[in-house]
């Protein structure tokens, strides 16, 4: 069964990224959510905690509550969880030009480091193409309207929810 993975740090998770599940969930039977444990990047909420939002916003936005998809957390190379879980493809999300100039070095780094699994990209929705995780936050620490950016699992936690 052709299986994807799609890793990112989701702090907080947006309809941009679910809008990506979403669309790889139809094209691969199994996708694998992967919440990095340890990114380079300060985060706001643990992997534990970013990876129950998920699974509370898949559950109430996807039919079947995401039939197919999976959430995991994972420390390390994405291309090393890949071969763990048995995934041909990463499913990375791109929103203009400068996403893509970063995500093609990428995907040609874990292509080299393991050359049985390609990286597909998903344009992101225009509607959800100025979408980031840090804006999220920054606007919500401010007090700003979030709720047409982010599901209602991250609204429900906003007052936790703060810029790295």
């Amino acid at each position: 069964m052709p299986t994807a993975v799609y890793p990112g740090s989701f702090d907080p998770i947006t309809l941009g990224h679910l809008d990506v599940i979403a669309r790889a969930a139809g094209v691969f039977p199994r996708l694998v959510v992967a919440v990095l444990v340890n990114t380079r990047k300060p985060v706001q909420r643990d992997a534990d905690e970013r990876a129950a939002v998920i699974g509370e916003a898949l559950a109430e936005a996807m039919p079947h509550g995401g039939h197919g998809v999976e959430v995991v957390k994972f420390d390390g190379l994405t291309v090393d969880l890949a071969r763990r879980v048995g995934a041909d493809f990463i499913v990375r999300g791109l929103r203009a030009v400068s996403d893509f100039e970063s995500e093609s070095q990428m995907a040609h780094t874990n292509r080299k480091l393991a050359p049985g699994i390609d990286t597909i990209f998903f344009m992101a929705a225009l509607e959800h193409a100025y979408l980031s995780s840090s804006l999220v936050r920054e606007i919500a620490l401010f007090g700003g309207d979030v709720s047409h950016m982010v599901p209602p699992a991250v609204l429900r936690r906003l007052p936790q929810v703060s810029p790295a």
